[in-house]
Protein backbone atom coordinates (compact mmCIF):
# COMPACT_ATOMS: atom_id res chain seq x y z
CA UNK A 1 0.00 0.00 0.00
CA UNK A 2 1.08 3.36 -0.85
CA UNK A 3 3.11 2.49 -4.16
CA UNK A 4 1.58 3.60 -6.95
CA UNK A 5 2.34 0.57 -9.21
CA UNK A 6 0.43 -1.59 -6.05
CA UNK A 7 -3.08 -1.60 -5.36
CA UNK A 8 -5.36 -0.98 -2.43
CA UNK A 9 -6.89 -4.78 -1.35
CA UNK A 10 -10.08 -5.05 0.47
CA UNK A 11 -7.93 -5.46 3.25
CA UNK A 12 -5.96 -2.20 3.06
CA UNK A 13 -9.26 -0.18 2.27
CA UNK A 14 -10.71 -1.42 5.81
CA UNK A 15 -7.50 -1.05 7.42
CA UNK A 16 -7.21 2.10 6.43
CA UNK A 17 -11.35 3.21 7.13
CA UNK A 18 -10.88 1.67 10.68
CA UNK A 19 -7.23 3.70 10.89
CA UNK A 20 -9.52 6.78 10.30
CA UNK A 21 -12.40 6.20 12.42
CA UNK A 22 -15.01 5.45 9.16
CA UNK A 23 -14.20 9.58 8.14
CA UNK A 24 -14.35 8.36 5.11
CA UNK A 25 -16.31 5.74 2.65
CA UNK A 26 -14.42 2.88 0.57
CA UNK A 27 -15.05 4.72 -2.14
CA UNK A 28 -13.65 7.60 -1.11
CA UNK A 29 -10.83 5.97 -0.38
CA UNK A 30 -9.61 4.51 -3.35
CA UNK A 31 -9.91 8.34 -4.73
CA UNK A 32 -7.92 9.26 -2.28
CA UNK A 33 -5.31 6.55 -2.89
CA UNK A 34 -5.33 7.61 -6.59
CA UNK A 35 -4.41 11.01 -5.50
CA UNK A 36 -1.75 10.00 -2.96
CA UNK A 37 -0.47 7.64 -5.90
CA UNK A 38 -0.26 10.82 -8.29
CA UNK A 39 1.35 13.40 -5.89
CA UNK A 40 3.72 10.18 -4.84
CA UNK A 41 5.45 11.08 -8.01
CA UNK A 42 8.89 8.71 -6.98
CA UNK A 43 6.31 5.71 -6.17
CA UNK A 44 8.06 5.24 -2.98
CA UNK A 45 5.48 5.25 -0.83
CA UNK A 46 5.76 8.55 1.04
CA UNK A 47 4.60 12.42 -0.07
CA UNK A 48 7.55 14.84 0.28
CA UNK A 49 6.98 18.67 1.58
CA UNK A 50 7.92 19.00 -2.42
CA UNK A 51 5.28 16.69 -3.86
CA UNK A 52 2.75 18.55 -1.61
CA UNK A 53 3.95 21.72 -2.70
CA UNK A 54 3.03 21.02 -6.51
CA UNK A 55 -0.53 20.86 -5.61
CA UNK A 56 -1.65 25.04 -6.44
CA UNK A 57 -4.38 25.31 -3.64
CA UNK A 58 -2.06 24.34 -1.30
CA UNK A 59 0.65 25.83 -2.63
CA UNK A 60 -0.87 29.46 -2.07
CA UNK A 61 -2.64 28.42 1.35
CA UNK A 62 -0.91 30.89 3.79
CA UNK A 63 -0.86 27.88 6.46
CA UNK A 64 1.15 26.02 3.75
CA UNK A 65 4.59 26.07 6.05
CA UNK A 66 2.50 24.65 9.28
CA UNK A 67 0.48 22.00 7.23
CA UNK A 68 3.86 20.47 5.30
CA UNK A 69 5.29 20.17 9.51
CA UNK A 70 2.61 17.71 9.59
CA UNK A 71 2.95 16.68 6.04
CA UNK A 72 6.39 15.62 5.25
CA UNK A 73 6.88 12.17 4.95
CA UNK A 74 3.61 10.74 5.04
CA UNK A 75 2.29 7.09 3.67
CA UNK A 76 -0.87 6.66 2.36
CA UNK A 77 -2.81 5.71 6.09
CA UNK A 78 -1.36 8.69 7.76
CA UNK A 79 -2.68 10.96 4.33
CA UNK A 80 -5.98 9.73 4.88
CA UNK A 81 -5.44 9.97 8.46
CA UNK A 82 -4.82 13.94 7.89
CA UNK A 83 -7.50 14.37 5.59
CA UNK A 84 -9.89 12.82 7.79
CA UNK A 85 -10.30 16.39 9.75
CA UNK A 86 -11.92 17.55 6.93
CA UNK A 87 -14.63 14.87 5.95
CA UNK A 88 -18.11 15.62 6.76
CA UNK A 89 -18.20 12.90 8.85
CA UNK A 90 -15.56 13.99 10.98
CA UNK A 91 -16.04 14.44 14.83
CA UNK A 92 -15.69 18.18 16.16
CA UNK A 93 -12.82 16.47 18.46
CA UNK A 94 -10.81 15.15 15.72
CA UNK A 95 -11.76 18.61 13.81
CA UNK A 96 -10.55 20.69 17.24
CA UNK A 97 -7.44 18.31 17.40
CA UNK A 98 -6.24 18.84 13.82
CA UNK A 99 -6.57 22.86 14.75
CA UNK A 100 -4.89 22.43 17.78
CA UNK A 101 -1.93 20.62 15.99
CA UNK A 102 -1.91 23.72 13.57
CA UNK A 103 -1.05 25.98 16.50
CA UNK A 104 1.02 23.77 18.57
CA UNK A 105 4.06 24.08 15.98
CA UNK A 106 6.61 22.63 18.62
CA UNK A 107 4.25 19.52 19.39
CA UNK A 108 4.41 20.55 23.17
CA UNK A 109 1.24 20.11 23.74
CA UNK A 110 0.66 23.55 24.98
CA UNK A 111 -0.32 26.27 22.66
CA UNK A 112 1.06 30.35 23.80
CA UNK A 113 -0.02 33.41 23.16
CA UNK A 114 2.94 33.44 20.98
CA UNK A 115 1.97 30.75 18.79
CA UNK A 116 -1.56 31.86 17.92
CA UNK A 117 -0.11 34.70 16.96
CA UNK A 118 2.50 33.52 14.58
CA UNK A 119 -1.11 31.89 13.00
CA UNK A 120 -2.59 35.18 13.02
CA UNK A 121 0.18 36.31 11.27
CA UNK A 122 0.68 33.72 8.64
CA UNK A 123 -3.53 34.00 8.22
CA UNK A 124 -3.33 38.06 7.62
CA UNK A 125 -0.01 38.84 6.16
CA UNK A 126 0.38 42.31 6.00
CA UNK A 127 -3.48 43.50 6.30
CA UNK A 128 -3.26 44.63 9.92
CA UNK A 129 -0.17 45.60 11.76
CA UNK A 130 1.39 43.43 14.46
CA UNK A 131 -0.27 45.86 17.44
CA UNK A 132 -3.53 45.11 16.14
CA UNK A 133 -3.02 41.50 15.83
CA UNK A 134 -1.98 41.52 19.67
CA UNK A 135 -5.13 43.33 20.43
CA UNK A 136 -7.45 41.23 18.55
CA UNK A 137 -6.18 38.07 19.95
CA UNK A 138 -6.05 39.79 23.96
CA UNK A 139 -9.81 40.41 23.25
CA UNK A 140 -10.32 37.09 22.16
CA UNK A 141 -8.75 35.05 24.69
CA UNK A 142 -10.66 37.59 27.28
CA UNK A 143 -13.66 36.93 25.94
CA UNK A 144 -12.76 33.21 26.46
CA UNK A 145 -11.13 33.36 30.18
CA UNK A 146 -8.16 33.49 29.17
CA UNK A 147 -4.90 35.89 28.81
CA UNK A 148 -1.71 36.65 27.20
CA UNK A 149 0.01 34.20 29.74
CA UNK A 150 -2.18 31.48 29.48
CA UNK A 151 -0.93 27.94 28.12
CA UNK A 152 -3.54 26.43 26.33
CA UNK A 153 -4.36 22.73 26.19
CA UNK A 154 -6.14 20.44 23.56
CA UNK A 155 -9.38 20.75 26.14
CA UNK A 156 -9.05 24.55 26.15
CA UNK A 157 -9.29 24.28 22.62
CA UNK A 158 -12.63 21.73 22.73
CA UNK A 159 -14.07 24.54 24.70
CA UNK A 160 -13.47 27.62 22.98
CA UNK A 161 -14.00 25.61 19.91
CA UNK A 162 -17.42 23.05 20.69
CA UNK A 163 -19.92 25.72 20.27
CA UNK A 164 -18.99 27.26 17.23
CA UNK A 165 -20.60 24.99 14.54
CA UNK A 166 -17.39 24.35 12.91
CA UNK A 167 -17.16 24.05 9.26
CA UNK A 168 -14.13 22.38 8.04
CA UNK A 169 -15.42 20.19 4.41
CA UNK A 170 -13.81 18.90 1.87
CA UNK A 171 -15.43 16.99 -0.48
CA UNK A 172 -13.40 14.23 -2.26
CA UNK A 173 -14.44 13.10 -6.01
CA UNK A 174 -15.26 9.38 -6.13
CA UNK A 175 -15.28 8.38 -9.86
Amino acid sequence: MGNSSSMLTQYDIEEVQEHCNHTFSQQEIVSLYQRFCQLDRNGGGFISAEEFLSVPEFAVNPLSQRFLRMLDGLNFKEFVAFLSAFSPRATLQQKVEFIFKVYDSDGNGKVTFSDMLEVLRDLSGQFISEQQREQVLTHVLEEAGYTKNSLLGLSDFMKILGNTGLKMEVEVPVD
